[in-house]
C-alpha cells in the first residue's frame, strides 16, 4: 500500500473530482441527506479555487496506489500565514496514512512560499478531521474569522 502526493492543478481532471467528492461529504453531512449534483454544483462555482497555486497557495492530490484518492489545498491569506482547506481523503483510502502524508506535503509547500503559520476551521461533525489535525500537531486557537461553517479553528507553527 503506497501513497505518492504530488503538487497539482486544482481544475485537473483528478483534482476536479477530488474536489466535487469532498464537496459531496462536507455538504451531506451538513444537511443530513445526500447533497444533489445541482447543490453541489453550486457549491463549487466560484469557489475560489483558482487561488490554490503559487504564488496564493498550492493544491496537492494524494494517489493511492495509483488512483487519486486524496486531496489539500492552502491559501495565503497575509503574509506568513496561509489557510488549509479542502482536505480530503476517499473512503476506500482512510486508515492507510494518506491524511498525515497530505498534511506534510502541504506544510512543505507552504513553508517555500514562506508561510510561518498554517490554519484552518471545521466543523463539529467533522470529527475525523478534527482527530487528524490534532495528531499531527494542529492545536485548537481561538476563532480567527466568523464563518457560517466554522465551529473550530486550528493552527500550527511551521
Amino acid at each position: 500500500m503506497t501513497w505518492t502526493m504530488a503538487p497539482e492543478r486544482f481544475d485537473s481532471p483528478d483534482a476536479a473530482l477530488l474536489r466535487r467528492d469532498y464537496y459531496d461529504e462536507v455538504a451531506s453531512r451538513y444537511w443530513k441527506r445526500p447533497a444533489t449534483a445541482e447543490e453541489i454544483d453550486e457549491g463549487l462555482t466560484d469557489d475560489g479555487a483558482e487561488r490554490l497555486a503559487p504564488p496564493t497557495g498550492a493544491f496537492v492530490v494524494g494517489r493511492f496506489e495509483g488512483a487519486a484518492a486524496a486531496c489539500a489545498g492552502f491559501l495565503v491569506v497575509e503574509a506568513g500565514v496561509a489557510e488549509l482547506t479542502r482536505v480530503f481523503v476517499r473512503p476506500r483510502a482512510r486508515g492507510t496514512g494518506g491524511g498525515g502524508l497530505l498534511l506534510a506535503t502541504v506544510e512543505s509547500l507552504a513553508r517555500a512560499l514562506g508561510v510561518r503559520q498554517i490554519r484552518l476551521d471545521t466543523r463539529n461533525d467533522l470529527v475525523e478531521a478534527r482527530g487528524l489535525y490534532a495528531k499531527h500537531g494542529y492545536r485548537e486557537v481561538p476563532a480567527f474569522h466568523h464563518g457560517p461553517y466554522a465551529e473550530h479553528w486550528f493552527a500550527k507553527e511551521l
